[in-house]
């Protein structure tokens, strides 16, 4: 036992020395979990901030005065009077996200009842603010219609008043999502690259081999390159948490990041195991990186990362409990959101270490096969 596990340090130990010396890997590590964080959680808007409106003002009433001036920074740009001629055009140019054609005589039509159409023509194609904006159009166009007409007729008492409390993000700001998900993202994708890279990279250079006439079991060379790798992206992801997610961008943490550290752990005890079962099979490290496309876009894209579960087929849901990035999704959120305790993500601690000694088992097996064939 003592040999192994002096064997295994020893082999990690080199593993780091070998890292540290590959500058290529080390600045996209860097980069990964500053820069891409950073641009990531800044670059897509999650919601509607200054999107592009004009107005088609067939009317020129009070009331259609009173709608235009309703839209105004910072959801909007400040709308654009334009003649009906020019709708296609600006839309097809991308000029404008959204154009609101108000009719003729609709002030007329209002106060006698008639129900008047309103028209928004959308630009489609931007897809996150074109479904965001459409309902705060909606809100603000009946808002606005339902105050002018509260001048003429008594206002309707209704019987049941509506009060939304937001928690854990009480102003909706998508970017405190961001920057979380795509630190999960990252965690898993260079755990995945820098075992399975350094697999052949020892292969490519002929190390391997040299490993295999010590006195050494794969067990030990497969070990020591999971703590390794998986240390130098655990280290990462603490530091991007603390200096980038929580000092630059500002995001409040809630819950106990020594709990979301060991969760990471574990986590990444599954997911080094699968880079260096991906290595196995891969020949190349152009082959090792179309493999890694195919692995974590599915893991990342329905674990829940970016959109609910809840809402993918049920065969979908089922098949993903396998995967252990939809526990440790699910344990993030609970930990870093929300700030829950082991009583409450100890389900997802142990399904993942149950996933990752899966994972591990089935990649021993196939690295003992094909370390045997050399």
């Amino acid at each position: 036992m003592q040999p192994t596990l002096g064997n295994i340090f020893q082999l990690g130990i080199k593993e780091l020395r070998s890292l540290w010396f590959d500058k290529a890997l080390l600045i996209f590590i860097v980069w990964a979990f500053t820069g891409g964080v950073y641009s990531a959680a800044t670059g897509a808007s999650r919601e509607l901030n200054r999107a592009p409106i004009a107005v088609v003002d067939e009317d020129r009433s009070p009331l259609s005065q009173r709608l235009i001036a309703a839209f105004y920074p910072p959801h909007f740009n400040t709308p654009v009077l334009i003649e009906a001629t020019a709708m296609d055009p600006g839309l097809d140019s991308g000029r404008y996200t959204f154009i609101l054609d108000i009719p003729a005589d609709f002030e007329r039509d209002v106060l006698a009842g008639r129900q008047p159409a309103l028209q928004v023509n959308i630009d489609a194609t931007r897809m996150s603010q074109a479904f965001i904006g459409a309902g705060y159009i909606q809100n603000i166009l009946l808002g606005e219609v339902g105050e002018f007409l509260a001048r003429y007729r008594a206002d309707a008492q209704l019987p049941v008043v509506l009060i939304t409390h937001v928690k854990f993000n009480p102003n909706l700001i998508g970017l405190w999502f961001g920057g979380v998900m795509e630190i999960m993202e990252f965690i898993t994708m260079l755990s995945i690259i820098l075992t399975g890279a350094a697999l052949i990279r020892e292969r490519e250079h002929g190390t391997i081999e040299h490993l295999l006439v010590m006195p050494l079991t794969p067990f030990e060379i497969m070990a020591a390159k999971v703590w390794a790798n998986g240390l130098v992206v655990l280290l990462a992801a603490y530091l991007s948490l603390q200096f980038i997610v929580r000092g630059v961008l500002q995001v409040p943490i809630s819950g106990s990041i020594p709990l979301f550290l060991a969760g990471t752990a574990l986590y990444l005890f599954s997911t080094t195991a699968m880079g260096i079962f991906l290595a196995t099979v891969a020949r190349s490290m152009p082959q090792l990186g179309l493999l890694v496309i195919l692995t974590i876009l599915p893991l990342h894209i329905l674990s829940g990362a970016v959109t609910p579960r809840e809402s993918m087929p049920l065969p979908v849901q089922y098949l993903m409990q396998a995967a252990p990035t939809t526990h440790f999704v699910a344990l993030t959120q609970a930990i870093l959101y929300r700030g829950a305790d082991f009583t409450v993500v100890w389900p997802q601690f142990i399904a993942i270490a149950i996933i990752g000694a899966l994972f591990f088992g089935i990649a021993l097996l196939r690295f003992r096969k094909t370390v045997s064939q050399m």
